[in-house]
């Protein structure tokens, strides 16, 4: 049965939570390690890197948001402290002194990270009958399946 974030138990709510605060953590931390990339990227593909780069930290920022946002719906706290988002974190940060085919490479890993992440995300919220965070974690989902499909075509 479906179910709006005021009908979920709060046994649910805490669960789902738990989980978009996984998942918010993981975007932040990609974000920056975008937008690190972006400022720090040299080589012949500087140009179209710089901007995939801005395009995906453009995303992510967004992204955050709505994943912030869903905590506050379901009537929870959406973490907001950095230090505690790196130790959650499965993406690790860079210190932007990479190459460009290794920033690609650890960018496209962290996208992987964050889909699969959200995936089990939206499996979670699917066995709780919460289909509005279910929706959102399958449509981040594709979105970060989608940039870690761009990155990786740099490397062919």
């Amino acid at each position: 049965m479906t179910q709006t974030a005021t009908q979920l138990t709060p046994s649910a709510q805490e669960e789902i939570t738990t989980a978009l605060n996984q998942c918010l953590s993981e975007t932040v931390v990609t974000t920056m390690l975008a937008q690190n990339f972006h400022w720090n990227v040299k080589g012949m593909a500087f140009g179209p890197l710089h901007a995939l780069f801005q395009e995906i930290y453009e995303d992510h920022f967004a992204g955050q948001d709505d994943l912030a946002e869903r905590v506050r719906a379901l009537d929870m706290h959406a973490e907001g402290q950095l230090a505690k988002m790196l130790d959650r974190s499965k993406v690790a940060e860079a210190d932007g002194h990479q190459t460009d085919r290794e920033m690609i490479e650890l960018l496209a890993t962290a996208q992987e990270t964050v889909s699969k992440t959200l995936a089990g995300l939206g499996e979670l919220a699917a066995g709780h009958g919460d289909t509005l965070t279910e929706d959102l974690a399958i449509e981040r989902g594709r979105t970060h399946d989608k940039f870690a499909w761009m990155l990786r075509s740099h490397l062919q």
